[in-house]
């Protein structure tokens, strides 16, 4: 019997699989999995006034996109379900890190897309206006007052926010993801 290539370093998943994050397999990647780890993550490093998931900002993003961009925008932060999400500043001056996310959103593009004809598109303009949009109303609704101006000129959404817990984060996501994957 052959034995199996070592892949490196893994994690134990919420579901009890064993992933790669250096090595990742489509395979091995659960939606379930993604759902729990970002409805667990507070943004911002928690730094804002209540508790606030990766999970419901997804959701939020994913509400803002056209129906052929909701799965994307709803899985546009995926990664860090298997990488956590990192704060902005951190993220941009560690670019191994940066090649480990990008190389693992191309992995969870390729699981997810529903047809070739309809990829998954993280780079997509769309995605990117929808979450500036999305951080501009995050600041306004859950952090405190800027000690100096920051973002990206966007104007918030008219939506204000209203923090879910862990559970609701969870099950909105999966609820949203399986509107956005039904035949």
């Amino acid at each position: 019997m052959k034995p199996k290539p070592d892949r490196g370093p893994w994690i134990q998943t919420f579901t009890g699989r064993q992933f790669f994050p250096l090595d990742p397999d489509p395979l091995e990647i659960d939606i379930e999995d993604i759902a729990h780890a970002l409805a667990l993550q507070c943004r911002f490093g928690g730094h804002s006034r209540a508790f606030y998931s990766v999970a419901q900002h997804s959701v939020f993003v994913a509400d803002m996109c056209p129906p052929h961009l909701k799965l994307t925008g709803l899985l546009h932060d995926a990664t860090e379900a298997y990488l956590i999400d990192l704060p902005r500043p951190i993220k941009q001056a560690i670019p191994e890190y940066r090649r480990i996310e990008d190389k693992l959103a191309e992995v969870i593009a390729k699981r997810f897309t529903p047809h070739p004809t309809c990829p998954i598109q993280f780079h997509h303009p769309f995605i990117k206006v929808a979450d500036k949009i999305a951080l501009a109303t995050e600041a306004r609704d859950l952090l405190g007052k800027p000690p100096a101006p920051w973002g990206d000129g966007v104007d918030p959404s008219p939506v204000h926010i209203e923090p879910w817990d862990s559970l609701k984060s969870e099950y909105e996501f999966l609820r949203r993801f399986r509107e956005c994957t039904k035949p």
